[in-house]
């Protein structure tokens, strides 16, 4: 017997075998079951979600010889021959190969003749978005007003560019882009039904490669057991896929949050000679990047990584401060995207990490550079026992703290600071600023500043505090409203006014600094 495709093979028979679609699969079969059926159904999504599946279980559920309904037999002659594509009262069309008028007025010819064998002659039209304009006008009266005995079953993966026209006569069904986690337990199922043995990083990797698409992830699948002889490994499904092993860029990440330029240089021309796809290498360390920001923020998250073991996530989020992590992530975006204008991809790689370490925040200098401005003229930072409201922007300054914790802190007015114990008043309006990191990193940033340790209690009060932030805030507005007062007195403001009853946009007139 030849072989079947996995994407055939295990292509849902039945609604209830569809994965990640409930809501199209809850109204087709409320309306089955009900008997209310419309004429003409749209199927909408990107390729490989089970748009033409749905369609042809529709199809079945419609002309099931033990009746119209949510759960056809399965068994009985025109259930299996629609399975084996095979039914005469089917009839899909191809649209991207039909597009010609004269190809859809031939089709419609027989529109008006019953069903050979089937309780409904069943149009399956794939990729309709391909259809000229002139084929959409000789479709549009048959899809308005067909035959009692026909039904349109439409699919595309571009229904901008169907016309009003059509989208109006049709019962509109977008199937969603399915999760990774979705696939990778189908992925899951499939591999356990067929007997094979795999390691759970590989699927994750085969689930990300296909990007939603089922059909991609069980392509995939077939590929990696061709390509491993049937074993199923994440070594395996790296190499087939072109990515980086994990050890790569972990070893990347963790000479990062070393500030180690020399042994970023020397991981890059290690992961050179196996001449790999960067811009795939710049996507999983963004992944890595993402995995490390969530185990820092929930390390319970950590331990459900299918990819990354839990102790890897939480030796490299303690060993990097958060906006260090934040900042990473984004110059990895922001690489993939400038990688086709590098002269070498590996270039573009390198100079992306790079970046990360030329621009990484060095609070060690903005303390440094924040006292020497100080004592150059304008506020000079506090004696280290002399902490109030009106010493606390410079002491934020002087401690030189930075990123989430600064916002905090500058969010924040001191009540009472005695006995190490230093009592802050924090406006509930950011409230959600204060996460234990930022409390530690600032506990950590005052005792370094006052050369020990203290203890910082917050209390969170409804009525405004007189934050710096706060103050900021006011200050801006004043400065604003004085900026519209003195423009309402300009003598050219007040002749226009005059001479052409003009009247100002209040929310246009900015302050000049």
């Amino acid at each position: 017997m030849s072989y079947i495709v996995l994407a055939r093979k295990w292509r849902p028979k039945r609604f209830a075998e569809m994965a990640g679609q409930e809501h199209v699969v809850r109204a087709l079969s409320n309306a089955l079951d009900s008997g209310k059926v419309h004429h003409a159904f749209l199927f909408t999504g990107t390729r490989g979600v089970g748009k033409t599946t749905v369609a042809r279980i529709l199809a079945k559920s419609l002309n099931c010889e033990a009746g119209v309904s949510s759960n056809p037999c399965g068994t009985c002659a025109a259930c299996r021959e629609i399975d084996e594509g095979r039914f005469v009262d089917l009839i899909e069309v191809d649209a991207a190969s039909r597009t010609k008028v004269d190809d859809t007025r031939e089709l419609l010819d027989n529109v008006q003749y019953a069903p050979t064998r089937g309780r409904y002659k069943v149009y399956l039209i794939d990729e309709v978005h391909m259809l000229s304009n002139h084929s959409f006008n000789a479709l549009l009266k048959t899809l308005e007003e067909p035959p009692p005995h026909v039904k349109f079953l439409l699919a595309t993966t571009d229904p901008q560019k169907l016309p009003v026209t059509v989208l109006s006569r049709c019962l509109q069904f977008s199937l969603k882009r399915l999760s990774a986690n979705l696939i990778v337990e189908r992925l899951k199922f499939i591999a356990a039904a067929e007997a094979l043995s795999y390691e759970a990083a590989a699927l994750a990797l085969l689930a990300r490669a296909a990007d939603g698409s089922m059909r991609d992830a069980l392509s995939l699948l077939d590929q990696l057991i061709a390509f491993g002889g049937g074993a199923l490994t994440e070594a395996n499904a790296r190499a087939m896929l072109g990515t980086i092993d994990r050890g790569h860029v972990t070893r990347i990440v963790e000479a990062l949050s070393r500030e180690d330029g020399p042994g970023l240089l020397a991981q890059v021309r290690e992961l050179d000679r196996d001449a790999p796809d960067y811009d795939r290498a710049l996507a999983d360390l963004a992944a890595l990047l993402q995995r490390i920001a969530i185990a820092q923020i929930l390390p319970e998250a950590a331990q459900e990584d299918e990819e990354f073991d839990a102790p890897t996530l939480s030796r490299l989020g303690a060993a990097m401060p958060a906006e260090d992590v934040q900042l990473y992530y984004q110059f990895a975006l922001a690489g993939r995207r400038d990688l086709p204008m590098a002269p070498e991809p590996r270039l573009g790689f390198e100079m992306t990490l790079l970046r990360m370490l030329a621009f990484r925040p060095d609070t060690t200098a903005a303390a440094a550079g924040t006292a020497s401005s100080q004592s150059a003229g304008s506020v000079r930072a506090p004696a280290a026992l002399s902490i109030d409201a009106g010493s606390w922007p410079a002491v934020v300054d002087a401690a030189g703290l930075s990123g989430l914790t600064r916002q905090l802190a500058l969010n924040c007015a001191p009540a009472t600071f005695e006995n190490d114990v230093l009592t802050l008043r924090l406006d509930q309006s950011a409230a959600e600023r204060r996460t234990r990191p930022a409390e530690e990193k600032l506990v950590q940033g005052l005792s370094k500043y006052l050369g020990r340790d203290l203890r910082i209690v917050f209390k969170v009060e409804e009525g405004a505090v007189a934050s710096p932030a706060r103050q900021r805030v006011a200050a801006e507005q004043d400065k604003a409203a004085r900026a519209a007062a003195d423009f309402e007195q300009d003598p050219a403001v007040k002749g226009l006014r005059e001479r052409f009853g003009a009247e100002a946009h209040a929310a246009s007139v900015k302050p000049v600094n």
